[in-house]
């Protein structure tokens, strides 16, 4: 009877498959949890207000509720996102964002009848004294990069954090405010919220803040988040919101693994091969002091590998050995590695040309109709996060610096989409030749077109004294009889 031979495979044993390097892979099931903050965050003694809910049982306990409904993915850890802010996929998107809505900032302006200016120019100066704009942009990085922005606002009353900021000349004086302070959400975490009645306004909103063990009440700490969450996540992400970098994390993840794969392929994109009698040459000892068997296969192995190049040479036992090579088409890499990248780019709505510097190819590509919307998006984005701490900031720089809060200074968001010098001179002239016609129609005098160019900081004539209307001469000139 004859034995039938086993296929080659039928022999490899743990010990090969271990020599060969094959990895193991576990994958352990997402667990919501309540967020590890550094030591010191929450007073010694003290149980935060998270515990506490988490202590209550039925629906106060969220962070139960997310792990059994089985919610995905859960929040990464601010130790985990601070590392990302070390990448640059995941740190473009932030600081491309905290840029652009704070570029042009915004416009002191006088919204009633009486005349502001003097107030005006002095709350801008104290703006760039206090560098309020670089504030609010280091706290939209942070809302980026861990989910939350926080500005801490110090009117020198540390010792009644604890209680309400009361926007009143007798409780903020003159001279009272020291400045603004953005702060990272590693450092704080709620003292207080309503997790009961989600009827009342403060539910699941605290109205107070543990900030690295100091009690701060929240009228105090002006919030940014742009991308809030459900109720029920809240106290897993420390009542912050999901940042950009979670948020963009699969993407950046796929365009990783699709640059190192398209490195790979270039690096080896010919694929080689030997057929031989696998079976025999496995037969012998693994790792033995005698040699021979898979220990001989794998030493071949890496003798070609380090070898293989055009100068290599490679020698075959004729009789049994064959030789095979397979080469990998290059002519679609770039496409495919060119669309993992743009992906990246779906979650942050910022066109290409801002967050990767690529410019729009083929025949009539403009970028121009992605920036509009892009702006538009920019502007949104300032309307809902930045306009209640603005309004608040002005009003507390305004009790420091006059004992008054003026009801008729306000501002606006400067536009982002900036003319070009030849857009501008064409929108000066259309001015001017509508001054002109509303004059000659009887519309508007001289000297009111006058104060128009006068206060126009565009115009090229904003110095001019608005009540020197010069006077205009006759045209009495003589044809020459000759």
């Amino acid at each position: 009877m004859s034995k039938t031979k086993k296929g080659w495979w039928a022999h490899i044993r743990p010990s090969v498959l271990e020599k060969a390097g094959r990895p193991v892979v576990e994958h352990l099931p997402p667990r919501f949890e309540v967020p590890q903050l550094p030591a010191g965050v929450v007073p010694q003694g003290v149980s935060s207000a998270i515990a506490q809910d988490s202590s209550l049982g039925y629906m106060g306990d969220c962070v139960a509720n997310a792990n059994n409904y089985g919610i995905y993915p859960r929040f990464r850890g601010y130790a985990y996102l601070a590392q990302l802010s070390q990448i640059s996929e995941f740190r473009s998107p932030s600081e491309t964002i905290a840029t652009e809505m704070t570029r042009e900032w915004i416009k002191l302006v006088s919204t009633g009848d009486d005349d502001h200016s003097e107030q005006i120019n002095a709350l801008a100066a104290e703006m760039d004294r206090l560098k309020l704009r670089d504030v609010f942009k280091q706290a939209i990085e942070h809302d980026g990069f861990f989910g939350r922005g926080m500005i801490y606002i110090d009117v020198d009353q540390r010792g009644i954090d604890s209680t309400p900021l009361v926007l009143d000349p007798r409780t903020i004086k003159k001279g009272s405010l020291v400045g603004f302070k953005a702060i990272e959400p590693i450092w704080t975490t709620p003292s207080q919220y309503n997790s009961i009645d989600p009827t009342a306004r403060d539910f699941y909103r605290p109205t107070g803040w543990y900030v690295m063990g100091r009690e701060v009440h929240a009228s105090r700490l002006m919030m940014m988040v742009a991308r809030p969450l459900p109720d029920m996540l809240k106290a897993a992400y420390n009542f912050s919101g999901i940042s950009m970098s979670q948020l963009i994390e699969p993407y950046v993840d796929s365009w990783l693994q699709t640059r190192k794969s398209v490195s790979d392929v270039i690096k080896a994109f010919s694929f080689n091969g030997l057929k031989t009698d696998m079976q025999t040459q496995l037969a012998g000892s693994v790792g033995g002091d005698d040699g021979g068997g898979a220990d001989d296969l794998f030493n071949r192995v890496d003798l070609y590998n380090r070898t293989r190049d055009n100068r290599g040479l490679m020698l075959l036992d004729k009789e049994s050995e064959e030789f095979f090579q397979f080469n990998t088409p290059l002519s679609t890499l770039d496409a495919l590695q060119a669309q993992s990248q743009e992906q990246m780019a779906t979650p942050c709505h910022i066109p290409l040309v801002k967050l990767l510097g690529i410019t729009p190819s083929g025949l009539n590509a403009s970028s121009e109709g992605e920036i509009k919307v892009f702006y538009d998006f920019v502007r949104a984005q300032q309307e809902s996060m930045l306009t209640d701490a603005l309004v608040l900031a002005l009003k507390v720089m305004q009790l420091s610096l006059f004992g008054q809060i003026y009801d008729g200074i306000s501002f606006e968001y400067q536009s982002l989409d900036q003319e070009t010098p030849e857009q501008a001179a064409t929108t000066q002239k259309t001015k001017v030749e509508t001054g002109a016609a509303l004059i000659d129609a009887g519309v508007i005098s001289a000297e009111e077109e006058r104060a128009r160019i006068a206060s126009d900081p565009d115009s090229g004539y904003n110095g001019l004294d608005a009540d020197e209307v010069p006077s205009v001469k006759a045209d009495n000139t003589e044809s020459d009889p000759a």
